[in-house]
């Protein structure tokens, strides 16, 4: 095909109004910039009106007597606590609920929500593992069981440790 076809080619057809316009489909001197935001906006007699609505407005909160700093170095040392695990969230909030209530006599097996357990799965971004799910209620019946058979809470976080 000669440049004439091309040419009445690409005429007929017209450009490609699917794709972009990016740099690469324009001649060299096309710079679009590096997409900052307008401002304002362009009048019919190609005149720039600023609203100020549209001017980016950065709120920084006052730092003055802040004690935290706002870069940590590498070099900085490691934290002095070590990573909470699940047996101690389980500790420190599900068990003196638990305990409380067996101790008043409250507590209902059928009712584990109370404690935050869900008895299903669905609708979660995140799901467990189905074969460790199910043994998230037996875990609190042996809890409470042995809580209400009169062994000391450190022999009960152990047998809960081991099941």
């Amino acid at each position: 095909m000669g440049m004439l076809t091309q040419l009445v080619r690409g005429l007929v057809r017209g450009a490609d109004r699917l794709s972009p316009f990016t740099s690469k489909r324009g001649p060299r001197s096309h710079n679009k910039g590096r997409g900052a935001k307008k401002v304002g906006v362009l009048t019919r007699n190609k005149k720039f009106l600023l609203v100020k609505e549209m001017v980016p407005e950065f709120v920084v909160p006052d730092l003055t007597g802040f004690k935290l700093r706002p870069y940590v170095s590498y070099r900085a040392p490691e934290g002095s606590e070590p990573p909470v695990t699940a047996k101690q969230l389980f500790d420190q909030l599900v068990a003196p609920r638990i305990e409380k209530d067996v101790k008043d006599g409250t507590f209902d097996p059928d009712n584990l929500q109370k404690y935050g357990f869900e008895p299903t799965q669905e609708g979660k971004l995140f799901q467990l593992f189905p074969k460790n799910y199910v043994r998230a209620p037996e875990c609190l019946l042996k809890y409470t069981f042995t809580l209400e058979e009169g062994i000391s809470k450190q022999q009960s976080s152990h047998l809960l440790h081991l099941i």
